[in-house]
């Protein structure tokens, strides 16, 4: 059942969740394809796909909507406006590289489409950063396998220990963000003047 259900799904959920977000879905995918339940080349090649059309649609939302988006989400305003310190500083190495770096995922290609980088140049390293980052996960996350294949013996007889702790991890820190995004809303709005 677990192999049909991938077989169906499997790259759709992710592309979906590389078009989101990433890693953790990208890091189970990869050790999916050690187990044969998926093939690495098709992982390393949704990954970029999903990765590359989110990164690039956050990147024109950013050219033409940034601002009035960053007013509404102050805590995304604040890591906008970190980013964008970074950016003017490296501007190219951070368009390469900003998807390996944890909390300025989301917001960084909205940040350099605010910044006026000039979209072509974009459009290209953009591809390129995200050709190494889902080549390098996804092999990774291969290797992942391998190791605990090593460590543990029979994987096989763990197998579903192995995916249920990579996807309630995966539950875990998805919580985790939408908790702490909530919190830091809720404490950014100004409270209502009571009423006497």
């Amino acid at each position: 059942m677990l192999q049909r259900l991938l077989e169906d799904y499997g790259y759709l959920a992710l592309f979906l969740g590389t078009y989101f977000e990433g890693e953790t879905i990208l890091v189970l995918a990869g050790f999916l394809a050690y187990r044969e339940y998926l093939e690495l080349w098709m992982v390393i090649l949704v990954a970029f796909i999903g990765s590359y059309a989110g990164d690039q649609t956050w990147f024109y939302l950013g050219r033409w909507k940034g601002n009035s988006l960053l007013e509404r989400k102050p805590k995304l305003k604040l890591l906008a406006d970190k980013a964008l310190r970074y950016l003017n500083k490296y501007p190219d190495l951070w368009v390469l590289s900003f998807r390996f770096v944890y909390g300025l995922r989301t917001v960084m290609p909205v940040a350099i489409g605010m910044s006026g980088y000039p979209p072509l140049r974009y459009l290209v390293l953009n591809g390129i950063g995200a050709a190494i980052w889902a080549t390098v996960l996804g092999y990774t996350s291969y290797i992942f396998g391998a190791v605990l294949e090593e460590v543990l013996g029979d994987i096989k007889r763990y197998e579903l220990t192995i995916l249920g702790t990579l996807v309630v991890v995966g539950l875990l820190v998805w919580g985790i963000r939408r908790w702490r995004h909530r919190r830091a809303r809720l404490n950014a709005t100004p409270p209502s003047d009571a009423q006497d």
